[in-house]
């Protein structure tokens, strides 16, 4: 059946082409992250990925042009997701965004090979040398003016104490929430990662807010 779409022309036959094309899009893009999660970007191979799929490596590079194109994608597809979920809109108050914070990182803690994979490549992505190099700064750049954004307003509205530093705060709670990823990965039975995040959280709440409030009940 032929069917009109914005003046020209598709085929059922057609749809059912893309769909399977974007079906197999997606399963590459999972394999590569259980891949890069295991055995980091310049060990993985492209062929084993593809073979995984079900699929040539060829036929691999028909939806990216290389193994460094699908890193990028990888890494871009997590965290769009990410920002979209938890990021899209501005925080009322510190208190809401250390609460987003912390659900993100219960959500992490649902997807090992994700986190595992984030990990692994961001310290590789140390090597200026490394595909993902640029991506992790300026993914730190973004998430930084984001926090420090949320918490300068916090201050302007009373919420944190006016010596609070914003920019200090946001650098120090991307790094406490990667440290604790990065040791839930080492060990994920043992150690509680969304418990630890939690009690900092509720901790640095209370002595920054000038009424001395930590996490809301709910988080």
């Amino acid at each position: 059946m032929v069917q009109k779409e914005n003046g020209g022309t598709r085929t059922g036959a057609g749809r059912g082409t893309y769909a399977v094309g974007d079906e197999r899009r997606l399963r590459i893009l999972d394999a590569a992250v259980e891949h890069f999660a295991q055995w980091g970007f310049h060990a993985s191979s492209l062929a084993r990925i593809a073979k995984d799929v079900g699929i040539t490596q060829g036929g691999l590079l028909h939806h990216f042009r290389s193994k460094e194109d699908l890193l990028v994608q990888v890494l871009a597809r997590t965290d769009r997701a990410d920002e979209e979920k938890f990021f899209s809109r501005e925080f009322a108050s510190a208190a809401e965004c250390f609460t987003t914070v912390l659900r993100l990182a219960h959500y992490n803690s649902t997807r090992f090979g994700r986190t595992r994979m984030f990990n692994v490549l961001a310290a590789e992505a140390g090597d200026p040398g490394h595909p993902a190099h640029a991506y992790f700064v300026q993914r730190y750049a973004r998430l930084v003016e984001h926090l420090s954004g949320t918490l300068r307003q916090a201050v302007a509205s009373g919420e944190l104490r006016p010596d609070s530093d914003p920019v200090g705060m946001a650098h120090e709670l991307a790094a406490v929430m990667d440290g604790l990823q990065l040791q839930w990965v080492l060990d994920p039975r043992g150690f509680d990662m969304v418990g630890r995040l939690r009690a900092y959280l509720d901790r640095t709440l209370k002595a920054l807010t000038v009424a001395g409030t930590g996490l809301p009940a709910e988080a």
